[in-house]
């Protein structure tokens, strides 16, 4: 009303005030507008795709030259990926929150159907079934479950009155549920890595939305019972960790991977051997340009460079949490936060396989390595949150 007010004195229409009832009051209005995009979390995106990219050129123009291809080949298809996945983002950015929490139940169906499905009509490769092939690409439904159970998991929550998700039945089982059939199937490819980002991703969002402490740490000890029995009887699990224990027992073969990764972030040094000079990447270490990216940028930046790449992540997953800690809906809070969790997996994840921190797992660098669906996935989850930043205005607004 006062906006309608103002327009008509400004332009000399006061004896149309009396009809303005008829017209849309602010709370109308407040729905059909929204904030701008959140810069700084745009900008942090757009600059580690940007160097992301970079260094997909870098480290695969050997690879690609070796397989008969043209140098430029696989970077050609990762700027096409990066280009058309910023599109993805703005799109995705557009749309409303709620349309995300009315659709969420849906996709994480889908996801768990496509897991199925990989089980049937999946590509083998490296002993696992875990791409279906688009034609143009493949793709791991792993990435869809990832975003699914965020999505989903934040409608469950929200839908659980605040003292029933206290309770094991509301708060731990519901999500225990979902959690054990996509990891049994993830299981069946097998595919750890991915299992592992789910049981984090269900730990973070039960805690976001306040489960009860000790049944967290019962289910903590649940999953750690669990990783240690696959382990004993999963023999791929077990040959991993005879190889992150002792790699040099096995320096051609289960161990060479490691080895050559560590050969590579040693000989960057303190400030690198430069842009395009690693010689690492030269058929020595195995999977360069997609999980093991972040040594040749190790060995290419330095230990300035790489600190400077990590910083950047750290920035862009605190903005996450600070829009998860103003956005106007608690649904919005809560996919943030998740988001945010995942990324943040996923980077520590990817580091300490690489340093031999961890058994290796098979995770990606965000925005770094090789991959063009698994990009568009990341830039779409980038998107979801710029979603929930669009309408943080609105809530400043209404509290003047």
């Amino acid at each position: 009303m006062e906006e309608f007010e103002k327009y008509y004195r400004e332009t000399g229409k006061q004896d149309n005030i009396e009809k303005l009832p008829e017209m849309p009051d602010s709370a109308e209005m407040a729905k059909k507008r929204r904030g701008s995009l959140d810069l700084p979390l745009l900008l942090l995106v757009i600059v580690l795709l940007t160097v992301g990219v970079i260094m997909v050129l870098s480290a695969s123009f050997a690879r690609a030259y070796y397989e008969g291809n043209n140098p430029t080949y696989i970077f050609t298809r990762q700027l096409i990926f990066a280009v058309t996945g910023v599109g993805l983002m703005y799109v995705v950015s557009k749309i409303r929150v709620n349309t995300f929490r009315r659709w969420s139940m849906m996709l994480l169906f889908v996801a768990i159907i496509m897991l199925a499905l990989v089980l049937i009509i999946g590509i083998v490769g490296g002993g696992s079934r875990r791409w279906i092939n688009l034609g143009f690409t493949t793709f791991q439904p792993s990435e869809i479950a990832k975003i699914g159970v965020i999505l989903a998991y934040a409608t469950m929550i929200c839908k659980t009155p605040k003292k029933q998700m206290k309770t094991f039945r509301h708060g731990i089982l519901p999500f225990g549920i979902v959690a054990a059939i996509i990891v049994g199937l993830l299981v069946l490819e097998p595919h750890l890595s991915a299992s592992i980002i789910i049981i984090g991703i269900t730990g973070i969002m039960i805690i976001a939305g306040g489960a009860n402490l000790k049944w967290i740490g019962g289910a903590v000890l649940a999953v750690s019972a669990l990783v240690v029995l696959a382990i004993l009887v999963l023999p791929y699990a077990q040959d991993r960790v005879t190889a992150w224990l002792h790699p040099e027992n096995d320096p051609l073969d289960s161990g060479f991977q490691v080895l050559q990764s560590l050969y590579a972030i040693g000989s960057g040094g303190l400030l690198g051997v430069g842009l395009g000079q690693s010689r690492q990447k030269y058929m020595y270490l195995p999977e360069e340009h997609n999980d093991y990216i972040f040594p040749i940028i190790c060995e290419e930046l330095g230990f300035i460079g790489a600190m400077l790449i990590l910083m950047l992540f750290a920035l862009l997953i605190i903005r996450c949490f600070w829009i998860a800690l103003h956005a106007k809906t608690k649904y919005g809070s809560l996919i943030s936060t998740g988001i945010a969790g995942l990324l943040a997996m996923q980077v520590f994840l990817n580091v300490a396989v690489v340093t031999n921190l961890i058994p290796s797992t098979g995770i990606s660098l965000p925005f770094f390595s090789y991959g063009g669906t698994a990009l568009w996935i990341q830039m779409i989850e980038m998107g979801i949150v710029l979603s929930v930043s669009r309408d943080i205005p609105l809530k400043a607004e209404d509290e003047k």
